[in-house]
């Protein structure tokens, strides 16, 4: 099963930009009742999506750098980031199977 790989300001660029396959990047906090919802969601979708997907947790709470970079002021925030670019944006909790079906025509 994939894993949900937590990544910093520090990494970023590294484990996300310059990834060979598209990276879904959570931006979060623990304080926040959505982004808890939206943890298993998150955590199903590395698995459905393995291999063709890269799943990352960002804490905006202790790197606020990326966040401020991409202009995320609400959370939870999904980025779907394809050859170091930012191609899908969704912003509150979504549904497993919205998102998937959101997600699967970016992954071809």
């Amino acid at each position: 099963m994939a894993e949900v790989k937590p990544v910093t300001d520090a990494d970023f660029e590294n484990d996300v930009l310059k990834s060979p396959i598209p990276v879904l990047v959570d931006f979060w906090a623990p304080w926040c009742g959505p982004c808890k919802m939206m943890g298993p969601v998150v955590d199903s979708l590395a698995a459905r999506f393995a291999g063709k997907l890269k799943v990352c947790k960002l804490n905006t709470d202790e790197n606020p750098a990326t966040p401020g970079a991409y202009n995320v002021h609400g959370i939870p925030t999904l980025i779907l980031f394809k050859a170091g670019r930012e191609t899908e944006r969704l912003v509150g909790y979504m549904p497993e199977s919205a998102l998937a079906d959101k997600l699967q025509p970016l992954l071809t």
